[in-house]
């Protein structure tokens, strides 16, 4: 009988990219296999079947992948988080750290309406910045973030526990060890 296989087995990884020394955890092999994907989205969805979520916030970009199949399975709306400058209307902005610098997220001022149960969806969840700048923004226009929903967490960054500490549930599917 063959071995049944989990999220985890479709994700590459891909040694000194982009930097010598770090391990990149690549899921668009995971996204080109319809088994993987199908797997993926299904195991993303199910602790929220059944409950009302009135949209799915994707990051950018593979979160766009992810949230827009999250949406469609929920059967409800997607809203992108983009670097600033990449939205036509208005928009609300986050600024947030990186490891050398400041980058900026940006939502449509009109994307979510105060009160909307938002599902926050990511591949991967290292320092939870791009995570806490999406959060920030979500809350700015008044919607109520349930949960942040991603396929990769690599614990030793810490950004489950900085997410946990802002009073979020962080659902993942697979951790890696290392950078």
């Amino acid at each position: 009988m063959p071995v049944k296989k989990t999220v985890r087995d479709y994700i590459r990884t891909i040694v000194d990219f982009p930097h010598e020394g770090i391990l990149f955890r690549d899921v668009t092999t995971l996204f080109a296999d319809p088994r993987g994907f199908r797997l993926c989205v299904d195991q993303l969805v199910e602790p929220w079947a059944g409950s009302r979520i009135d949209k799915v916030v994707g990051l950018e970009a593979r979160g766009f992948i992810l949230g827009g199949a999250v949406a469609h399975q929920l059967s409800t709306g997607f809203v992108p988080v983009r670097k600033k400058g990449k939205l036509p209307g208005a928009t609300v902005s986050q600024a947030y750290s990186l490891e050398y610098g400041e980058a900026v997220v940006e939502m449509h001022q009109d994307a979510l309406q105060p009160g909307e149960k938002v599902l926050l969806v990511d591949d991967l969840l290292a320092t939870g910045g791009t995570a806490e700048a999406g959060i920030s923004l979500i809350r700015k226009l008044g919607a109520e973030v349930l949960a942040c929903a991603f396929v990769v967490d690599l614990p030793e960054l810490g950004g489950r526990k900085r997410l946990e500490a802002m009073g979020m549930a962080v659902h993942t599917l697979c951790e890696f060890e290392g950078l």
